[in-house]
């Protein structure tokens, strides 16, 4: 019963995705369109550490490693080849291949978590510096330079596959990019019900007991932790295709920061609280930015200790839990009203 229930919200919530994605284009203005791509962007990157850190149990500070080089891919690819098939392909199999190598050595070599989260973090800092010093016109990768602290601007937009003169527009983008991202969350889902997410949970809950169980946690780590670098790389694929734009900031620590705060605020081990949370946390912050209210980074960080002191386990477990003790209060009372009236009791 749970299966079929669970089979039929995921076939909904694709309707419901393709719904949108296909029709909003045609009801709000571009502006609108521009804004909310940004937002579905960076709800896939929250999908991708709400998989490593919040089901596995991987503590990465690193996430934006592999959202900067799946976007810094695909730039130097398309501007070099005209062509976004195969730099599509890139930004995705790079980060793959990256968090490959550097997984290897993190959880074959026994790294404990938080070392792993540290130097998740310092490889982020290495990669952000590195780019921000490669701002001559000799550092390059073909025929484009990496720009340095100044980015590369005027990055091409995707087109069809195979066909370099037919480029997508903002709305075109604003399908794919909500397309993917209920492909990926759908695609998540399913991942966590199979066999192979029960085991990836049970290593969160006890890695001692699995590996006496016969499971190689460190295999399962690592596929987990290569997987999320994919979305994570897709997400920095379709933020240049947003922007046209590429910098050293999407290594920040500013950034891996504001999407540690995502996780936590939608709450960790949750796939929607992840996209709730990003979304949240970026509209606050371009509001209140706009609005030049407050400096948001401070909103953010009263936001991050408050949630930590008060809602550890995030907004929407808190409300979920808040609705599921409701429901129980309420039906007790039912049951006992409906005892009472059966005995005469009144």
């Amino acid at each position: 019963m749970s299966r079929g229930r669970d089979a039929a919200t995921l076939m909904a919530v694709g309707l419901i995705g393709l719904a949108v994605a296909f029709s909003l284009p045609h009801l709000v203005e571009v502006f609108v369109l521009v804004e909310l791509t940004a937002y579905i962007v960076f709800a896939m990157l929250a999908l991708s550490l709400a998989l490593v850190w919040g089901y596995a149990g991987i503590l990465c500070f690193g996430q934006s490693i592999f959202f900067g080089i799946g976007g810094y891919a695909y730039t130097l690819g398309v501007m070099n080849i005209g062509e976004s098939t195969l730099p599509v392909a890139l930004g995705i199999a790079l980060p793959m291949l990256f968090a490959a190598v550097l997984g290897y050595f993190l959880f074959y070599g026994r790294v404990s978590d938080i070392y792993l989260g540290v130097i998740t973090l310092c490889v982020s800092l290495i990669a952000y510096n590195l780019i921000n010093s490669l701002s001559g016109t000799e550092y390059k990768i073909g025929s484009v330079p990496i720009g340095g602290h100044n980015g590369i601007p005027g990055v091409p937009v995707v087109n069809m596959p195979g066909d370099s003169s037919r480029t997508f527009g903002f709305e075109e983008v604003f399908t794919l990019s909500l397309i993917l991202l209920v492909a990926v969350y759908i695609g998540l889902r399913a991942l966590l019900a199979s066999q192979f997410g029960k085991v990836v949970v049970a290593i969160r809950e006890n890695e001692l007991r699995a590996e006496l169980l016969g499971y190689d946690a460190r295999a399962y780590k690592l596929v987990v932790f290569v997987i999320g670098a994919a979305i994570a790389g897709l997400a920095g694929v379709l933020f240049v295709n947003w922007g046209s734009f590429i910098g050293p900031t999407v290594f920040s620590i500013f950034f891996s920061a504001q999407i540690i705060i995502w996780i936590m605020v939608g709450g960790l081990g949750t796939l929607a609280g992840a996209i709730a949370g990003a979304v949240f946390i970026q509209w606050l912050s371009t509001w209140l930015g706009t609005n030049k209210i407050i400096d948001p980074n401070i909103v953010l960080g009263v936001i991050f200790i408050v949630l930590v002191l008060l809602v550890p386990k995030g907004l929407q477990p808190m409300l979920v839990e808040r609705f599921k003790r409701r429901r129980r209060s309420e039906t007790r009372s039912d049951t006992r009203s409906e005892t009472n009236s059966r005995l005469g009791v009144p």
